[in-house]
């Protein structure tokens, strides 16, 4: 009796001190505008919240914003939730592979980048390719306000990929034809919406995993198989003059796309330091997170920890257990 009653109370007495490793775990996440980088933000919230019994706090901001920050080392900003390379290689190149102060996740998922149309846009005006936005009947279509040119989306401000977009609309010939538009993500999903309830033309930059493919039919165009000697591409962190310098004139290549964090995040927090070491994602997990968000309204928070309790080996896996 004596020796269980000595083991209860070095266990009570272990998990007393054991419980303030727990509380000091804290860290900020950076949550850039698209909804995939969102719901993975929440995602990696959830399971420090849920499983860790850490402290998690949701950090708006583009991605020189949370890079910088993550390279101050401060705390401010300690993860970047969906790094897609080589769209932000500017940053990975300056942050992970110079400074050495930030850390690029070794299990990516894949992403795939192009523009779209809706399906019924492009079969009834027979448009499959990336050249047939130039072609002026097309144009005519995609011109609501009256200048003389389709509008395209090409992304959102701040996003590396409506820089390289801007320069693909100048080197595929189609600066006479076709705006090239930055808008938040959610005037674009507001637009598609609306162009395919009235049967208008649009044409916007799109990616895969996005919740766009389950909320609409939208097919992408076909460009140029990707050549790297057709794509020279520079940053506005690389050159003042980066849209001079630059030249792309073929597809993306497929993209990998995964989470970086702080190298100071481990001192700070390890145990969610090693859980980012390990975690994982497959371009459908985002795909569907996006559309609950997206496309059935849900809030983040909601789905994120919805999925945290339906999946709890994969979130084992994730934190080594």
């Amino acid at each position: 009796m004596k020796s269980i009653i000595r083991s209860l109370v070095l266990a009570v007495s272990l998990s007393i001190f054991a419980a303030p490793t727990f509380a000091a775990e804290k860290v900020n996440i950076g949550v850039p505008s698209w909804t995939g980088a969102q719901a993975i933000a929440h995602l990696l919230a959830a399971v420090v919240e849920m499983r860790i019994g850490g402290e998690a706090e949701l950090v708006p901001g583009n991605n020189a914003t949370i890079f910088q920050a993550m390279d101050q080392g401060k705390g401010d900003i300690d993860v970047h939730p969906d790094v897609w390379l080589p769209n932000q290689e500017s940053f990975t190149k300056k942050y992970v592979d110079g400074a050495g102060t930030v850390t690029l996740s070794s299990n990516p998922y894949e992403g795939n980048q192009g523009f779209c149309v809706s399906k019924n846009f492009g079969e009834a005006n027979t448009i499959t390719d990336i050249a047939d936005l130039g072609r002026p009947d097309v144009a005519a279509l995609m011109d609501s306000d009256g200048n003389g040119r389709g509008e395209m989306w090409i992304g959102a401000p701040g996003w590396a990929s409506a820089n390289v977009n801007e320069v693909k609309v100048r080197d595929y010939g189609l600066l006479d034809f076709i705006e090239p538009i930055r808008a938040e993500e959610s005037v674009k999903t507001a637009r598609v919406k609306d162009s395919i309830a009235k049967g208008e033309g649009y044409a916007f930059y799109c990616y895969k995993p996005h919740a766009i493919w389950y909320m609409f039919d939208v097919v992408m165009l076909s460009e140029p198989a990707y050549d790297p000697a057709k794509y020279v591409m520079l940053q506005p962190s690389d050159s003042a003059d980066w849209y001079e310098e630059s030249m792309v004139a073929s597809k993306d290549a497929l993209k990998n796309v995964q989470i970086a964090w702080s190298n100071s995040l481990a001192d700070r927090s390890p145990a969610i330091a090693e859980f980012f070491s390990r975690f994982g994602l497959t371009a459908d997990d985002v795909s569907n997170f996006a559309y609950q968000i997206s496309g059935k309204g849900r809030e983040a928070g909601e789905v994120a920890q919805e999925w945290v309790t339906n999946n709890p080996d994969r979130v084992d896996a994730w934190l080594g257990l």
